[in-house]
Order: C-alpha cells, then structure tokens, then sequence
C-alpha cells in the first residue's frame, strides 16, 4: 500500500480534532492533562458546539489548557474560575460554559466559590483534576492529599493531627440542591478514558439545557510532584488514591442520588 493510499478518507482510522490545536504540549510526561484535554476537545466537536463554548483555567498546570483548546477561554485569578463563569453564563446564557481547575485551586483558594457556584445551581460544568498535589508551583500539600502522603511541605507524610483529612470536596459538592451532575472518572486506562467522555459529554449537555452545575472530577496521578516513573505513578493511584476517590458517579438528577 503506498501513502497516498493510507492516506485516502477511505482508509483513515483516526484523526486529532480539529478542536485541538497544534501547539506541542509541554505537560510532564505521564500527565493526565493532555488525554483530559483530548476527551473535552472531541466532546465538544462531536457535539458541534466549538462556537458556543467558553472555557475559564485559573492557574497552576490548568491555566494552559487554552493552549491547546481551540474555544474562546477566560483566565481567572487563582481558584476565581466558577465565580466568573458563573458571570460569563449569565450574561450570555446561550453558551457552553466550563471551568477547568487542579485540586489546590478548587478546594483550598477556591473552596468558597466552588461551594457557592454549585450550591446556586449555575448552569456550568466544572471539569476538577485531583492529583492529590500542587504540581506547577513545587509539589506542595493540596487539601486533596492522602493521610501519609510525602510533599515538599510535609516530607514526612500528611499527618491528620496536624493537617487535618483528605477532602473529598466532590461528594461534598454532591449533597448541594444546585448540583444536577457529580461524577468521579480516571483516563489511566482505556476502559476509563470511555466511561471519562461519556461523562464529560454529559456535562457540557446539562450545561446547554440549564439543568444546573456538574462536577466532572479525574484522580490523576503527577508523576513529577509524586517523584515517580508514568507506570508506576499509575499503579500508586490505583492502589491508593480510588481507595479515598472511588470512581463512578456520586450524583445523577437523571437516575439517583450518590448512596440511596
């Protein structure tokens, strides 16, 4: 077969969305970031809703995102993104509005605003990357980090006595009136990066049809700030971040709440 004829439409098996842009990646090797940015970059072609959808990344690693997404986005300051979706939604209502936001920005700086924007009810999605760490800024201590897990602020390991727990802010986010959608999902494997972009299709649906705030939470793994191999950082994951994040979804309006 020569390359004109692998080439032919015809012959084509996949192809990167057009909502992706060319922009070479820069996240670390193993980064859950970049297949999340793909899944939401499909979701939103298939849809057919790159014109109405507006993103807003507040920093740390998220703030990049409008890099390689080609839709409209919106910085924020730190932990500020569901305050000001919240506003882009309301002024103009027609649009598909997400935030995009690591575990220290959402539940520590960014705690009030998220409780606030979900317990209202915005018709937003909030896609939340909880990789138990503050990973551009020095691998730090996140309110997401295990009981005994080593950071560069506890060497250590998390001592409860002292820190206090984990934050499981998703399910905390699912006992809100304003919350129609709450899901918890992993792309470490390619069973969960399909079972990610149904949720994440989902999302963007209750956020077009007014239904109220969905929360799309990934436990991902940071390989850099875990000081890890890709492999390895996804095998301690699994045999430690699910066992405090279960995946699956914590609240469906559609179906049942997370528990009955």
């Amino acid at each position: 077969m020569t390359a004109k004829e692998i080439i032919k439409p015809e012959n084509l098996v996949y192809t990167k969305t057009k909502v992706m842009t060319d922009v070479p990646m820069h996240y670390c090797p193993g980064c859950s970031h970049g297949v999340i940015h793909k899944l939401i970059a499909e979701a939103i072609e298939e849809m057919g809703i790159q014109e109405k959808t507006i993103g807003v990344a507040p920093v740390g690693c998220s703030v990049f995102a409008y890099n390689y997404l080609d839709v409209d986005f919106q910085e924020a300051a730190h932990g500020r993104a569901p305050a000001v979706a919240t506003a882009i939604k309301r002024l103009q209502p027609d649009k598909c509005v997400f935030t995009y936001q690591g575990d220290g920005d959402l539940a520590a700086i960014g705690t009030a605003e998220t409780i606030h924007t979900c317990n209202r009810g915005e018709n937003i999605v909030i896609f939340f990357i909880n990789n138990a760490i503050y990973g551009m800024t020095g691998g730090q201590m996140a309110p997401t980090t295990l009981e005994g897990m080593k950071t560069s602020t506890c060497p250590y390991g998390r001592n409860t006595d002292i820190y206090g727990f984990p934050l499981k802010i998703s399910d905390l986010l699912a006992e809100l009136d304003g919350t129609c959608y709450v899901t918890r999902q992993s792309v470490h494997k390619v069973g969960n990066i399909v079972k990610a972009k149904k949720a994440i299709k989902k999302a963007l649906q209750n956020s077009m049809d007014g239904k109220g705030t969905s929360v799309v939470e990934f436990v991902s793994s940071c390989n850099s700030g875990w000081k890890m191999s890709p492999h390895k950082a996804n095998l301690w994951m699994e045999e430690n971040m699910f066992a405090k994040y279960p995946l699956g979804d914590l609240k469906d309006t559609e179906k049942k709440h997370y528990g009955q």
